[in-house]
């Protein structure tokens, strides 16, 4: 209804009506009679519009207002004026229409009147149902605002509880840690214990070999005191040889059975390991197996070489302090034994790598090192060193490539050619005690390994490759220089072998 009246606003209807009047007024003397009949027309054309648009807004009113809404207007004002147009334009009504017309709007009244009361019956009903439906509403909010208290003690509570919940969290992981650093202090104690325990054995395994030494000692004395001839033969008939055996002449086939099931634990196990390290970066199973061959074998003449130099300081040190019943030589290799960690295995696994950066049977990829590698060697340097003390001492048998298979030294791979009769290659060293092999080794035997051999020496003789040493190879070049065993060493080791003489 509003956009209708506000359409009728704007369109101005009554200003151009009544323009149209003022004009036509103006020019009724002086148009003709039909063009005032058309100017007449036109404007009962308009009214007619304008009163359609007021018809219609009467219309979308009273339908606004409901059923019953407007009724009385429409009785004293609308009925009225259509009722005397409706007279004007039709002049000859009779009574008895007039009469029909007055019952007619009676009937209508009365109906008017009881849809009325009915009207004014169904407000009352919803004016009830709204007070009840109010009524449940505030009971609704008062429960909701019972909740949203509820609610908010819950929170405070749970935040309460949380909070409560963080600090015992926070005191629990406190006494965690303090609980773990007690662990790590008794860790550190208990590993304190254990060295005191076994330098505690090691003083009661020297004592009582002092012990057994001193009675034999004492034994020996009261024999050159007697005047027997059969002793003083006995004496004579070997000077140089000590009557009591040490304590590495004792432990010697201990050591020897330890030592060559340890060699067979390097064959089992860390070969395995570095080849499988070494198949990362090369392809090539055989250069693999030659790398770990050279290695093994470099690493055993290194630790003979730092055998013979530190046995050299020990003899060194002892012949200014040494006294008692055995050699010097036998003193120096006794006191090896007793302390094989003197050996500065690192020093000679940095020889072993510039050893085999070097050889010219062996190739690496320049972004890797041999320190990959480095395990196996420093657990072959540590074996090679300890064999050394044995007596007879443990080797490595000779081999060289081309050379005539022996099936007393060697064992042939899975891969080779069990019909030819020479090694292309060897996989592991022989373990020999002199000219007996203890260990046998594995080769490689092809068909064509004698001209395989010509070849790589053809090869070899070529100036040697200038393999740049990556960062990892300086640094460990550099570690080898300083932690060589220098000064600081000799000064453990005399006063280790001091020690041992006073006591």
């Amino acid at each position: 209804m509003a956009d209708t009246l506000r359409r009728l606003t704007n369109t101005s209807s009554f200003s151009v009506l009544q323009d149209k009047l003022e004009s036509w007024h103006k020019d009724y003397h002086v148009i003709s009679c039909d063009q005032n009949l058309n100017r007449c027309c036109e404007l009962i054309e308009i009214t007619a519009k304008i009163q359609g648009q007021l018809f219609a807004i009467l219309n979308l009113t009273a339908a606004e207002g409901g059923h019953y809404a407007g009724v009385d207007t429409l009785k004293t004002r609308l009925l009225p004026w259509l009722g005397s147009c409706f007279s004007m334009a039709r002049p000859s009504v009779s009574d008895d229409t007039s009469l029909q017309l007055i019952q007619d709007s009676a009937e209508k009244d009365r109906k008017i009147r009881e849809l009325s009361a009915s009207h004014e019956n169904d407000l009352q009903k919803l004016e009830t149902q709204l007070c009840s439906a109010r009524l449940q509403l505030e009971s609704v909010r008062a429960e909701l605002l019972d909740a949203q208290k509820e609610l908010d003690e819950t929170k405070s509570k749970s935040t309460t509880t949380f909070l409560a919940t963080e600090d015992e969290i926070l005191q629990l992981k406190a006494d965690l840690r303090s609980a773990h650093e007690q662990v790590d202090i008794y860790k550190r104690k208990l590993e304190a214990l254990d060295d005191y325990e076994r330098q505690i054995r090691l003083l009661r395994d020297e004592v009582s070999y002092l012990s057994t030494e001193k009675a034999m000692l004492q034994a020996r004395l009261v024999r050159s005191r007697s005047p027997s001839p059969l002793s003083r033969h006995s004496r004579s008939s070997s000077p140089g040889r000590s009557e009591s055996p040490t304590r590495a002449q004792l432990t010697n086939s201990s050591r020897h059975a330890r030592l060559v099931s340890r060699f067979n634990d390097l064959y089992a196990v860390e070969r395995l390991d570095a080849q499988a390290l070494l198949r990362r970066y090369i392809s090539d199973l055989e250069m693999v197996q030659r790398i770990i061959f050279i290695a093994v074998v470099e690493s055993f003449k290194t630790a003979k070489l730092a055998y013979r130099q530190f046995r050299l300081r020990v003899r060194k040190t002892l012949s200014t302090s040494h006294f008692g019943p055995e050699s010097l030589e036998d003193a120096a290799v006794d006191y090896i034994v007793r302390n094989l960690d003197l050996y500065d295995v690192q020093t000679s696994v940095n020889d072993v790598i510039n050893a085999m950066n070097v050889n010219p049977r062996i190739s690496f990829p320049p972004e890797v090192d041999f320190v990959l590698i480095s395990s196996l060697i420093r657990e072959a340097c540590r074996v090679a060193f300890a064999m050394q003390t044995l007596d007879p001492p443990l080797d490595l048998g000779f081999a060289t490539d081309g050379e005539l298979y022996n099936d007393i030294k060697y064992r042939r791979s899975y891969d080779s050619e069990f019909t030819a009769p020479l090694v292309m290659y060897h996989v592991w060293p022989a373990l020999t005690e002199g000219n007996t092999v203890i260990v046998k080794g594995e080769a490689v035997t092809r068909s064509g390994a004698l001209w395989s051999r010509s070849r790589s020496r053809s090869s070899s003789t070529s100036p040697v490759r200038s393999r740049s040493l990556s960062p990892t190879r300086s640094l460990v070049k550099r570690k080898a220089q300083l932690g060589s065993f220098g000064h600081t060493g000799d000064n453990f080791l005399f006063l280790g072998i001091t020690s041992l003489s006073y006591s």
